[in-house]
């Protein structure tokens, strides 16, 4: 966790996430963004930001195998207000994603059906001008669609059914054999798309929960950072540089002298995390202020890894193959610009290190605006 340099990783090979596109979700329409290592949308309230923040989470946790109720809890709040029902009463929206590394720029394009009932009606996966897969519902009475892949031997494509509350792209290394050039092309593009969709965290720093002293655990952060005392502890013990680097950061987004950031064992058991001062004082985090706690929140995320996080890596692709994402939405909830800019500093020299991209939702930019690697998205209600 010491290292300073993506695991034995050439920059430039994993398989990123390049463009979110939200053709028809919520208040977007025929909408594309670029995504850089560190992109930030900007707009007030209603613009749309944390929707395309929630587009992101749906697509990678329907990558990691999860189903569409999972990646869409409430489906019909997804379609757009203007998308009228066909004839049969069925209302949905579009999403969809590229995905950058080593077959080339791969597409995916995603429609769902909301209502009457939330299923996947169309799937279509591409490379290089070449469509690989394609999915489409034929019997809306089967819970299933029919699918066509790409085979280039004696047969040009494959037909099977699919489950119709599945990414088809991520069950393909199950259904493809691997014979032939297409299916050789159809897998490496498959492969790449779910890895660079997977590696993602959510996280939404909430104070309440992280004032609170914790019972120890598996050392993991969780996306509410409500245990940060217990990974405050593991970093401290096993990840001595980068529980230094987190000390730094402190310094400039907690206020008062802050000599190091350090753990302690309460009668009960459980613990609660510090900020050491001079003269062996200590201030208990449940004292600081909810910027300063979603500071170090965001902070320790930004600086640690999915070993950390909790998280589900793609266990079975080496970690050179992989590069995390973290999705934070509110990045500046709380935050002064002093706070925000000191932490968006801290993104992009980990973006440039290739340790982490950040994909996040502030309500103003102007404190990231002239840093170096930042992109940021201005969206208008």
């Amino acid at each position: 966790m010491d290292k300073d340099s993506p695991a034995g990783g050439v920059r430039g090979t994993r398989p990123t996430v390049t463009e979110l596109r939200l053709s028809a979700f919520r208040n977007h329409r025929g909408a594309a963004f670029p995504l850089t290592p560190l992109t930030l949308f900007a707009g007030t309230s209603g613009s749309g930001k944390s929707s395309a923040l929630q587009a992101y989470e749906a697509l990678a946790r329907l990558a990691a195998g999860d189903g569409l109720r999972d990646a869409f809890p409430e489906p019909e709040a997804c379609v757009p207000e203007w998308a009228g029902a066909d004839a049969e009463g069925r209302r949905g929206f579009r999403i969809g994603c590229t995905v950058d590394g080593p077959a080339g720029p791969v597409r995916l394009d995603l429609a769902v059906q909301a209502e009457p009932g939330l299923r996947i009606v169309g799937e279509r996966l591409t490379c290089g001008g070449r469509t690989l897969l394609t999915t489409a519902l034929r019997d809306p009475g089967r819970s299933s669609v029919q699918a066509a892949w790409l085979t280039a031997g004696s047969v040009s494509v494959t037909r099977a059914p699919l489950p119709d509350d599945r990414l088809g792209t991520a069950l393909l290394p199950l259904r493809v054999a691997g014979r032939t050039e297409g299916q050789l092309l159809v897998l490496a593009a498959a492969e790449q798309l779910v890895v660079g969709l997977r590696s993602v965290f959510a996280c939404d720093p909430q104070p309440r929960g992280m004032r609170r002293p914790v019972v120890p655990g598996d050392g993991r952060l969780h996306g509410s950072c409500d245990n940060l005392a217990e990974v405050l502890y593991r970093t401290r013990h096993q990840c001595a540089r980068r529980h230094a680097r987190l000390t730094a950061a402190a310094r400039t987004g907690c206020s008062g002298e802050v000599a190091e950031l350090t753990v302690e064992e309460l009668a009960d058991g459980t613990l609660r995390g510090l900020l050491g001062r001079d003269g062996g004082r200590g201030t208990p985090l449940a004292r600081l202020g909810e910027g300063e706690l979603r500071f170090l929140g965001l902070a320790l995320v930004l600086l640690t890894g999915p070993g950390v996080l909790a998280m589900d890596p793609a266990t079975e692709v080496p970690a050179a193959y992989q590069s995390l994402t973290v999705l934070a939405d509110g990045f500046d909830r709380c935050l002064d610009p002093g706070q925000a800019r000191e932490l968006v500093l801290l993104a992009a020299e980990m973006a440039a290190r290739g340790h982490v991209r950040l994909v996040g939702a502030v309500s103003d930019a102007s404190f990231a605006r002239g840093v170096n690697g930042v992109t940021v998205v201005d969206l208008v209600p």
